[in-house]
């Protein structure tokens, strides 16, 4: 794995971990970030040594604020276009690459949110599947204060939010901020620990994710996701193929004798 300038990654066992590093800058994005990212969320693809991944901040001061105000408005790179001029800017989604799902990448992903999380910090929050918090952490998204509308991440928080509380988030800017305890109320986030807590509560969500075969756990983010995006009859429509390209015969076998064996894992009650 390459290494990186403002991420860190690590394994451990079937885990991989994500942790954005600019802990100088409350973890910011830049450009170069986001090229970053696209190139670790890519090659987790092909990693099948990896079946879940957990991502988080540096410190405990921030998750993630959102792009790094220093970052240039203007032409980063007109030969490819990304952001291109200040006017294109508006069309060139800065956040495009920051995602996991944006970068078709389908194996579970829990965001453990470690401090702020706010404006761009929803690029990566929209598209984790399983969110937990910190004690400590607060949601908002100040754009409209500044002068800017907020577009994209809104857009991205309707999957995690209900409509109004994405609304009243967008339309107050800096006056409010979500706790942790409201964003769980809300199923923002499915659960609030201790900031000390944080790192070996995502250890042992992920490593129970990744206990159950790779193929079967897919299968069904795919198809959580495609019911979510297409609606119940869309989702419907595409369950037959989701179904037949997860099933493995070997995996069902040893299911059906893990079945048989009678033996159970004691479950953690939340």
């Amino acid at each position: 794995m390459a290494g990186y300038k403002t991420l860190i990654y690590e394994e451990k066992d079937s885990v991989g971990w994500v942790t954005i590093n600019r802990p100088e800058a409350y973890n910011s994005f830049t450009f170069e970030m986001q090229e970053e990212f696209r190139s670790l969320w890519r090659s987790l693809r092909s990693n099948d040594q990896i079946n879940v991944i957990v991502l988080t901040g540096s410190g405990e001061k921030a998750f993630c604020v959102g792009i790094d105000r220093d970052e240039p408005f203007t032409a980063i790179d007109e030969e490819r276009g990304f952001y291109g001029t200040s006017n294109n800017f508006m069309y060139d989604d800065p956040g495009d690459w920051l995602g996991p799902k944006s970068n078709d990448l389908w194996k579970p992903v829990i965001g453990a949110v470690n401090g702020m999380a706010c404006g761009g910090a929803f690029y990566f929050l929209g598209e984790c599947d399983i969110l937990i918090a910190a004690d400590h952490a607060t949601f908002f998204d100040p754009h409209v204060s500044y002068g800017m509308p907020a577009i994209y991440e809104p857009m991205s928080m309707l999957n995690k939010m209900p409509f109004g509380e994405v609304m009243r988030m967008s339309l107050t800017g800096n006056s409010e901020r979500i706790s942790a305890e409201t964003a769980l109320r809300m199923g923002l986030v499915t659960e609030v620990v201790a900031s000390s807590e944080l790192k070996s509560k995502a250890e042992e969500l992920a490593t129970s994710i990744a206990e159950s075969p790779p193929s079967a756990v897919q299968g069904t983010l795919r198809a959580i996701w495609a019911a979510r995006d297409l609606g119940r009859l869309g989702g419907r429509s595409i369950a037959p193929s989701l179904l037949s390209t997860a099933m493995d015969s070997e995996v069902i076998r040893k299911g059906s004798d893990d079945f048989s064996s009678g033996k159970r894992k004691e479950p953690r009650l939340r």
